[in-house]
Order: C-alpha cells, then sequence, then structure tokens
C-alpha cells in the first residue's frame, strides 16, 4: 500500500470549522458526524473463526513463554503486558531486551492488533503470525539465535509437544516455528478490547458525558479524522509524521527502510486510538510522555494548528473514553507532570 500523506479537502473544511469552535451538536447528530468516519471495533479479529479454545490455549502459554528468550527471562509479554488486564505495552519508551540493550522503537500495544492493516511501525510484517515471528529472533529484543535453537528447545519440553501435537494432527513435525506463531496469533486474536464509545456509536447517547461528547465535536471538526478513522481510530493508513511542521526529534526514516520508496521517508504507521490514555508513552520514539502532549503535537505537525489548552484539554478528555472496559494502564490525562501541553515550541 502506497503511503498517504495528503490531507484531504474535507479534512481542511474540518480544520477552518475547528477554529470557530462550535457548539457541540445534539448526542444523536453527533452521532451521525461520527459514524461517517469511525465505527465499533468489530466483534472478532480476522481469522479468529479458525481458531479452537486449545490453539488459543498454546498461543497464551507460548506468549508468557520466557524460554523463548536468549536468557530464559524475557516474553512476549515482557514487552506486550497484557497480564492483569493491562493495556498490552510496558510503558517504556523502548523496550530493554535479553541482552540489556534497548529498541529502536517504542513497542506498541498487542490489544485490537489484529485489525491493524499490517504489524510494526514500519508494517513489514503483513500478519499477527509474521510479527511473532520477529522479535524472538532479534538479537536486541529476545535474542535467540535462530528458529532452529527455539523449536529445538521447545522440543525438549513434553508438554509442549504434546500441546503442539494435538493442534497440529497429521503433521510429520507439528513442532514448528511456523505453528508457534500460528498459535500466539490465535491468542492475540482473543485481544479485542470494548468501550464507552462504542456504546455511543451503537445508540447509547449517556455512553459519553457532555465533555466527553464535546471533545468528540472538537476531536471531528479539527481535523484528526484525517489519519485517525475506521473501528480502531487509526492502524489502517501510513502517514509521514510531520506532514505539515517537521518532527525534529528522529532520526528513524521509518517505512522507506522496508519500501525503498523515497516517498516513505519518515512515514510509520498511523497509531490506533483504541486505549491510547492507557498506552504512553507516545509516538515510533516513545519521545512524548503524556497524551495531552502528544495531541498538542500532533495538531501542529500534523495538522499546522497550535491548538489550544481548552482545545487539548477537550480531545484528551474524549480520547479517555476509548479505554477498554476493564484495561488497566498509567493514564496520562489524569496524571499529567511537567510536561507542557503545548510543546514543542512553535512559532
Amino acid at each position: 500500500m502506497k503511503s498517504t500523506n495528503l490531507i484531504p479537502a474535507l479534512a481542511l473544511a474540518g480544520v477552518l470549522a475547528g477554529s470557530l469552535q462550535a457548539q457541540t451538536p445534539a448526542a444523536a447528530e453527533l452521532r451521525k458526524k461520527a459514524l461517517e468516519v469511525i465505527t465499533p471495533i468489530p466483534a472478532a479479529m480476522p481469522g479468529a473463526e479458525n481458531d479452537t479454545p486449545a490453539l488459543v490455549a498454546l498461543g497464551k502459554k507460548l506468549y508468557f513463554e520466557k524460554r523463548l528468550s536468549g536468557n530464559n527471562q524475557q516474553s512476549c509479554n515482557s514487552c506486550h503486558q497484557v497480564d492483569g488486564g493491562k493495556a498490552g505495552v510496558d510503558h517504556e519508551p523502548t523496550s530493554p531486551g535479553a541482552l540489556g540493550k534497548r529498541g529502536g522503537r517504542n513497542s506498541p500495544t498487542t490489544l485490537n492488533a489484529g485489525f491493524h492493516l499490517a504489524q510494526f511501525w514500519d508494517g513489514r510484517a503483513e500478519t499477527l503470525a509474521d510479527q511473532a515471528k520477529g522479535p524472538i529472533l532479534n538479537p536486541i529484543e529476545m535474542g535467540m539465535p535462530n528458529d532452529v535453537d527455539v523449536v529445538q528447545k521447545l522440543r525438549g519440553i513434553s508438554a509442549y509437544k504434546k500441546a503442539f501435537a494435538k493442534n497440529f494432527p497429521g503433521e510429520a513435525s507439528p513442532l514448528t516455528y511456523d505453528n508457534l506463531a500460528k498459535a500466539i496469533a490465535a491468542f492475540e486474536r482473543t485481544l479485542v478490547t470494548r468501550d464507552r464509545f462504542d456504546d455511543f456509536l451503537k445508540g447509547d447517547d449517556k455512553a459519553l458525558s457532555a465533555a466527553e461528547q464535546k471533545g468528540l465535536h472538537e476531536f471531528l471538526t479539527v481535523g484528526c479524522t484525517t489519519c485517525h478513522y475506521g473501528p480502531l481510530v487509526g492502524a489502517n493508513s501510513y502517514r509521514k509524521v510531520g506532514a505539515v511542521n517537521p518532527y525534529s526529534n528522529t532520526t528513524d526514516k521509518g517505512r522507506i527502510e522496508v519500501t525503498k520508496e523515497e516517498e516513505d521517508l519518515f512515514v510509520f504507521k498511523v497509531p490506533s486510538l483504541r486505549n491510547i490514555a492507557l498506552t504512553a508513552p507516545y509516538f515510533h520514539d516513545g519521545a512524548s510522555r503524556s497524551l495531552p502532549n502528544a495531541v498538542s503535537q500532533m495538531g501542529w505537525m500534523q495538522l499546522g494548528q497550535k491548538l489550544t489548552d481548552e482545545q487539548v484539554t477537550s480531545i484528551t478528555t474524549f480520547l479517555r473514553a476509548l479505554n477498554g472496559k476493564g484495561i488497566k494502564g498509567k493514564d496520562t490525562v489524569a496524571a499529567v507532570s511537567s510536561e507542557s501541553q503545548g510543546q514543542p515550541a512553535m512559532p
């Protein structure tokens, strides 16, 4: 898929409308406007219809399996924490790996990941199974030397030999690296979240407070849906970071390393905003510690707007309504530190 970096005329119209700070429309009218660009999260991820409870159970065990790492201390859950209802992240700018080094990009949440158009910030993995294979063999992340050593390690554990044989019957060698990835993907397809915003979209006027409805109206009118649209409110397109005003913090070239296309320089997958208030820090480099700061920076870099403190507060109030029910995390809206909403410095 080619990257999309131009701001559509409709979004520009929204930017102008947003500057007028129009009165929030009634819930039914607001819902109708929202549904033009955002829909509820589907009931299940693509491919889940083929997953069995036994395969999901195996995948869950592998997701938490520290023996898949070179030091027997690192698992998928180390960087993408989902135990205890956590938000699928480790709240680190970049994650420490099995050998003590840190990765080059922020670890995104695994919640709802199977709905994304592709995996990783640069979209280099097409599916959840493709993605699951990467970190295990990455020398900075889980640090296993090769897939043969991974399989050999698991074959030495009788419980895994039995579980793979049960889930992949008829195969001469059921315990393979491909099947390991398929099992982890099956578990990850269960990580679907539900939130109050979906309840509102489905017709419950009281699912969002008056302040949250005002924030939704602001979100729609200032142009946020130029990039953040669809059921995940993002995660379905690639955009250049700094489309209008440059993002000076990054040397990461982004998707160009995958496509080799010049137009993909500094282009990354647009993150989903579902559970966004619980998944700090933000951006591909984890450089923004708070959600208000991230909203302010996005307004400036992507839309060329100096959002007011009132606008930032209103939008972040709405974004908290995208927290999945029962999902826990560090709420960076409720506890904003000294990091200014107005950063970075703008002319």
